[in-house]
């Protein structure tokens, strides 16, 4: 039996090339298109070392904030000693030693046990989850509506945007609109978006629970029905946990509520589900404790006869989404127009900028052993910003 031996944690920073804020928090939905601007961003990176020279790794995507860190450093300590093979013991541990918080440093813990996994068996971590799916459709997922010039500040934008990225192939395209809640405008963009790609292109829709009330989620979630999406997401200010308030909705509507990705644990989601609350379940590797908890939570919507998304972009989104049949679509998220995704730049023949998507509007599951990817650990080591070494005494 080997053991694992070391755990180390880095956050590192980068530069991200005309993306600015429009309000002090760097939040996902303050990002804006702004020229000449450089946005610095900070990720994390986790490497799990075992004794019989095995290394596990991953760099965090949009769970990379202070906070995730905090409870990642605190939990990696626990790793020490122990069988790097026993991931459902070891996702057990952590679940409950973070019982009083909101489990989001537990994921990248997880998915880096996995990656060692497949690493050590010479196989990827897809074929270890019974991956059927050798490329995965892909949605653009866009950046929130902006006040400031350029990038997507109006209904007009939205829609050039839209028709941009159905000519380029995409499988659908998800609207995030403006931070300020106002349904006038949020009804506006869904119909010139809509009449701008015409029918037969999936549409999402995704306020991001900005949206002030829940009459206001109702009135737009009307539209929704006029346009024909695919799926109404987290509308509004509840941030996307009263089950009742979402019960309610949905028996007013005709398009499917994609809800819980503010809701933690497997326990939360399945009471969420039986309260009638969404139609369809949000899961992300990195939010919902790694791998092992996106695979339960597949399975408890599969039980249920119902389907989910996975939330996000990233390599252990592609495993997961590779094993699952009741799924549709990967999540390019996030896009607009002159704007990069703010995915750290340390991969080495992998990406999740719009480019990765083929001529098919596919991106490619890795097949390589574990997650199939290669990170540039001396561009981690040289923007390391904060370091956390533990090792077994």
């Amino acid at each position: 039996m080997s053991r694992i031996d070391r755990v180390q944690i880095r956050e590192f920073s980068f530069d991200v090339p005309d993306i600015g804020l429009e309000q002090a928090a760097a939040g996902v939905g303050n990002m804006a298109y702004v020229k000449g601007a450089a946005l610095t961003t900070r990720r994390f990176a986790v490497r799990v070392s075992s004794d019989d020279g095995a290394c596990g790794e991953y760099v965090t995507h949009w769970v990379g904030t202070p906070a995730s860190l905090a409870q990642a450093a605190m939990l990696a300590p626990l790793l020490l000693g122990r069988d790097p093979d026993r991931r459902e013991q070891i996702y057990d541990d952590l679940k409950r030693e973070l019982r009083a918080y909101d489990h989001m440093g537990h994921g990248a813990l997880d998915i880096a046990l996995w990656d060692l996994a497949g690493k050590r068996l010479g196989a990827s971590v897809s074929r270890l989850l019974g991956g059927f799916r050798e490329r995965l459709p892909a949605y653009a997922s866009t950046y929130h509506g902006q006040l400031g010039p350029g990038g997507l500040n109006t209904p007009q934008a939205f829609a050039d945007f839209a028709a941009e990225c159905r000519a380029a192939g995409f499988a659908g395209f998800k609207i995030h609109g403006w931070n300020d809640g106002d349904v006038t405008r949020e009804i506006e963009n869904l119909r010139a978006v809509r009449a701008r790609v015409g029918d037969g292109f999936r549409l999402m829709l995704d306020p991001a629970c900005q949206l002030r009330t829940w009459n206001d989620a109702l009135a737009v979630g009307r539209v929704c029905d006029e346009v024909g999406c695919f799926w109404y997401e987290d509308p509004y200010r509840d941030a996307g946990i009263a089950a009742e308030a979402h019960r309610r909705l949905r028996e007013r509507l005709s398009t499917p509520l994609l809800i819980t990705e503010h809701v933690r644990t497997l326990e939360q989601k399945a009471a969420f589900l039986i309260a009638g609350g969404c139609d369809m379940i949000h899961a992300d590797p990195e939010y919902d404790m790694g791998i092992t908890g996106v695979m339960k939570i597949a399975h408890l919507s599969e039980a249920f006869g119902l389907d989910l998304q996975v939330h996000a972009c990233g390599p252990a989104h592609r495993a997961v989404i590779s094993a699952l049949r009741n799924t549709h679509l990967y999540e390019l998220a996030l896009m607009g127009p002159g704007m990069p995704n703010v995915i750290p730049p340390v991969y080495d023949g992998y990406g999740d900028q719009p480019d990765a998507v083929g001529a098919d509007g596919c991106v490619p599951v890795p097949d390589g052993p574990g997650l199939g990817v290669a990170y540039d650990w001396d561009f981690i080591e040289r923007n390391t910003t904060t370091a956390h070494d533990f090792t077994l005494d």
